[in-house]
């Protein structure tokens, strides 16, 4: 099982257009809405590829009622805490060349007894083991330390824990040291205080990060793939995309890839490599969907257990 809390949970509408151009009125070629959130996500990743998953979150307002009809629809079982308020709206819009411009609304305000709600419901719903799951940002109201306390908490239940977040929330997550965290490049960057410029970069932040008692380290790197850290394991993989369409959503689903292959028992490398095929089927998608098996056939992720340390990162 794994279950995931998003304390900021969005519906997600992408916008198709020629091309961005401020302050004119641009016709847009197509439109949908999609279920969001970092750990929304990261549930319908999983659900559409047939794993068992539960999405916890709050819920509330007309925008609320459309994320619960659209996880339904997407065979997610959610767990929702009544919040004041509405769930926020996300606008991305979408260029042709692959370009997404985002506009993220800060969500509504959690109040102390909505958050204990949440992770009561967390580790309630992961009561039979398995993975717990934080993800994204938080909203107005939430403590900074949120994550932190789900990592003590699910530790301490027997659950294994995995964090994607940035900024204090991430900071103070990695402080409880939680079994796995997903950075990007620049998360990675804030996360230990430097620029990291080249693979050996992030491998030497990473490792540092699993010296400190994170077990693995996955750290997103766009266009330049991934690079998965253990104690005794570092292994890189990409997958080359020639026909982008949205990015949106992309990081999440790759960290669902690795989440599946992990709970399977996969060996890292193996789980990496199915963490890059559906982070790069996601690329190849509208809007922020998800990929389904259909859509990770003809993906191929090159996995290298001996990467170039000194190949230069793109920003």
């Amino acid at each position: 099982m794994i279950v995931t809390l998003t304390p900021n949970p969005s519906l997600d509408r992408a916008i198709t257009i020629p091309e961005l151009r401020r302050g004119e009125v641009i016709r847009a070629s197509s439109s949908r809405v999609d279920p969001g959130g970092k750990g929304v996500n990261v549930a319908r990743a999983l659900a559409a590829q047939g794993t068992d998953t539960v999405a916890v979150l709050p819920s509330g307002g007309p925008e609320g009622h459309m994320m619960e009809e659209l996880l339904a629809e997407a065979g997610v079982r959610a767990v929702t805490t009544p919040v004041q308020g509405s769930l926020r709206m996300n606008i991305s819009v979408l260029e042709p060349d692959g370009t997404t411009t985002k506009l993220n609304e800060p969500g509504p305000t959690l109040t102390d007894e909505t958050v204990s709600a949440l992770l009561a419901a967390t580790l309630e719903a992961a009561r039979g083991g398995g993975w717990v799951v934080g993800c994204g940002s938080l909203p107005p109201g939430a403590p900074i330390d949120l994550y932190a306390t789900l990592t003590s908490a699910a530790r301490e239940a027997g659950l294994s824990v995995a964090i994607d977040s940035s900024g204090e929330p991430m900071t103070h997550a990695a402080a409880a040291l939680p079994n796995l965290i997903k950075p990007n490049h620049e998360e990675l960057e804030e996360l230990v205080g430097r620029r990291l410029d080249t693979v050996g970069d992030v491998r030497d932040a990473a490792c540092g990060l699993v010296d400190r008692g994170i077990e693995t380290v996955a750290v997103s790197l766009g266009g330049d793939g991934a690079l998965l850290v253990t104690a005794d394991t570092v292994v890189h993989a990409g997958a080359a995309i020639t026909t982008p369409r949205s990015t949106v959503g992309a990081g999440d689903c790759m960290l669902a890839g690795l989440l599946n292959g992990l709970s399977r028992g996969d060996a890292p490398a193996d789980a990496l490599s199915a963490a890059v095929t559906w982070g790069a089927a996601a690329v190849t998608l509208p809007g922020s969907r998800v990929p389904g098996p259909a859509d990770l056939a003809g993906i191929f992720a090159h996995v290298d257990p001996s990467p170039d340390l000194s190949r230069s990162l793109r920003r």
